[in-house]
């Protein structure tokens, strides 16, 4: 046979010409419009009070009347812990021994994880983002210890934790956001909000990445008011766009509430998160166990979540 045989070669793949691409994740965005309670090493109360003063006719008014109601609402914080233990003898065989260890000894090498650390820091906060919101006691979300409930849960005009406070629309705000029909149903959303708090400057409607999108969407067809797309901008783990004709409020998607259909609204101030550090999201340990012969990471936080007032929420419940 002439020319060259190479048939026993398998096809070239320069495997350690190419980077290592980290995944692409959206970060928490809730923490940035929520109340943050440092300091909470278990658990700690919302220390609520109620005036209701009553009017009384007159010359002379000498009998005592209305009352201050004080009340606790608790924040009580789950340990979250993220750790694993890396054994970097599994690389040699494969193009990370060349593309990601140093020559010789390179066990105490954090070079590789140094790169991880974006990506591991964005996913545990994409990870606090999601239990806030859909941990659900007993599940596999909510089954750590303590076992809590995410704004999901608390957040219902269905669940005993938050009784009937909170109001649920009863029209087209009950039903799925669509494009279409966006406008109208977030409308219909603020037509069941509690009059004491229409006027607050804060409040905020919080929705799913994929409803945010039909929102927006919606809005850029019916080009409501001259509803400007470049309206919308981009907070660290979400996005943000003003509610055209109302602008005390604002619609915000976060990928902490997932693909649930669910819309709230309420004032972000009366969203209370708890924890004991708010670095304790970023700061983490790494370090090389001579013991396990292994690379380990350590990334441990608290989080508790409430809110003051339920019936300041709306929920339009669906799952």
């Amino acid at each position: 046979m002439a020319g060259f045989n190479v048939s026993a070669l398998a096809d070239f793949n320069n495997q350690v010409a190419g980077k290592i691409v980290l995944d692409s994740v959206f970060k928490g965005v809730t923490a940035q419009y929520a109340t943050i309670q440092e300091g909470i090493k278990y658990q700690e109360p919302l220390n609520l009070m109620s005036v209701s003063p009553v009017a009384q006719g007159g010359d002379s008014v000498t009998v005592a009347s209305g009352s201050v109601i004080f009340s606790q609402r608790n924040l009580t914080t789950t340990k979250r812990t993220f750790y694993d233990s890396l054994n970097l003898q599994a690389l040699t065989e494969k193009y990370l021994g060349i593309s990601a260890l140093p020559e010789g000894s390179y066990e105490e090498s954090f070079s590789l994880l140094n790169d991880m650390t974006t990506d591991l820091v964005a996913k545990v906060q994409k990870s606090n983002d999601e239990f806030i919101w859909q941990a659900v006691s007993g599940s596999a979300l909510g089954a750590l210890t303590p076992a809590v409930d995410g704004l999901l849960v608390i957040i219902s005009g269905s669940t005993a934790l938050a009784g009937s406070a909170v109001n649920v629309p009863t029209g087209t705000g009950a039903t799925p956001i669509t494009a279409s029909t966006a406008y109208a149903q977030l409308t219909d959303i603020i037509s069941a909000e509690n009059e004491d708090v229409l006027d607050a400057e804060d409040l905020t409607f919080f929705c799913g990445s994929k409803v945010f999108q039909r929102i927006v969407s919606g809005f850029t067809t019916q080009n409501l008011f001259h509803f400007d797309p470049t309206s919308v901008t981009s907070r660290v783990g979400g996005w943000e766009v003003p509610m055209p004709g109302f602008p005390n409020m604002r619609i915000v998607g976060t990928a902490g509430i997932g693909t649930s259909e669910r819309v709230v609204l309420g004032p972000s101030s009366d969203l209370f998160i708890g924890c004991d550090l708010t670095s304790d999201t970023t700061n983490y340990s790494l370090w090389y166990d001579i013991n396990d012969d292994a690379l380990k990471y350590r990334l441990r936080n608290k989080l508790a979540q409430n809110v003051a007032h339920p019936q300041y929420w709306v929920s339009n419940d669906l799952a």
